[in-house]
């Protein structure tokens, strides 16, 4: 919206060309989106507050939870609301992409939002049964990835890149690709739900691994700085970095209502939509491999819960982690809950930065 104004004004005044550049409109992008979630928290909070959705804590969890019962949830719904707002505010609305991540985004978060509202209004803990929620994911999903294969315009756009290589990528065909794809934007989207259980845990490597795909959205969408780093140009990609900044603002603006002892919480409207966006940036800018390393702590917490299912049924009962996911292993091992918060933002700022070293490590 911004940009066409501005695209329209600089026909008479120059300096509004500047606008043009991605670079500003991300930043800008990142700002907004923080005074949106700064100013629209406190009023999100007291209606979630008011319709008494708060949250109800599995019976079965950790004990120091059950303290947390009756805190607003669905606090998710005010990231999605300055994505949103700020991306048509500041994003090119002709770029495919952009309408792609956001009907994504979207689509995840209005999944979530009846998961939560379930958990609200009929007091389940479980919410949305899970056949039905992974069928609704896997529908969106499989729709997407149809979609990018399809209407892919060069060879690199349905190839594995692999990092720390000069020249090592693998072709995927059409149903490979689609395949990928699929698995990389449920996996995310579910990875990022099981990780959000602690006070800030999810929202903050969120928040920085979108900063860092923002990066590799701006030289995927560069045929100078991806023909020099090597990396394949997709364009349009660079428009990503946009929605990553809004994404980016958002999550911190969140994060300063999410923090310990958190006044609001995500819930699956928040988490599944943030998960389903990186992932599909991610296939966008075919950094697939990159955006596992970036989120180790997300496939972390994934493995072990897969892990202790399988173990526990197939052992007769045992248990390889005293609770999965994994930051419960570590809460019940004397661990507190900011301890585990923290430590676990170190890693991905480790693990992020692992992450962005292949843009020349080659």
């Amino acid at each position: 919206m911004m940009l066409a104004l501005a695209q329209w004004l600089a026909q008479d005044v120059r300096g509004f060309g500047v606008i043009n550049y991605i670079t500003l409109r991300t930043v800008l992008a990142a700002m907004t989106a923080l005074i949106i979630s700064f100013v629209s928290g406190p009023r999100v909070i007291r209606w979630l507050a008011a319709k008494k959705i708060g949250q109800a804590v599995r019976q079965y969890g950790p004990q120091t939870h059950l303290a947390k019962s009756g805190t607003p949830t669905m606090g998710g719904v005010l990231i999605l609301i300055s994505v949103g707002v700020t991306t048509l505010l500041w994003g090119d609305l002709g770029n495919r992409y952009v309408w792609v991540v956001l009907a994504v985004t979207l689509g995840y978060g209005a999944i979530g939002w009846v998961d939560d509202w379930r958990k609200v209004v009929y007091r389940d803990p479980e919410g949305l049964p899970a056949r039905w929620k992974y069928f609704w994911q896997s529908l969106l999903g499989l729709a997407v990835a149809a979609y990018l294969a399809f209407s892919a315009t060069i060879p690199a756009q349905m190839q594995l890149i692999v990092p720390f290589f000069k020249t090592v990528s693998y072709p995927l065909g059409a149903v490979g690709f689609i395949v990928l794809t699929y698995l990389v934007i449920v996996g995310t989207s579910n990875a990022v739900n099981l990780t959000d259980g602690l006070d800030g845990l999810a929202i903050m490597p969120a928040v920085m691994i979108a900063t860092a795909l923002a990066v590799f959205a701006y030289v995927a969408g560069s045929s100078v700085f991806s023909r020099y780093l090597l990396l394949p140009y997709i364009p349009g990609a660079g428009e990503l970095a946009v929605f990553l900044g809004a994404l980016a603002g958002a999550g911190l603006g969140f994060l300063w209502f999410n923090a310990y002892p958190a006044e609001v919480f995500m819930g699956d409207v928040g988490a599944l939509a943030l998960g389903a966006a990186l992932g599909t940036v991610a296939v966008i800018v075919r950094q697939e491999i990159v955006l596992a390393i970036m989120g180790g702590v997300f496939v972390a917490e994934t493995l072990s819960v897969a892990a202790q299912v399988l173990y526990f049924r197939h052992s007769g009962g045992k248990r390889i982690f005293r609770m999965a996911p994994l930051h419960h292993h570590y809460e019940l091992g004397g661990w507190k809950e900011t301890q585990v918060v923290v430590r676990f933002w170190i890693i991905t700022i480790m693990l992020v930065l692992v992450g962005l070293s292949t843009l020349k490590i080659r």
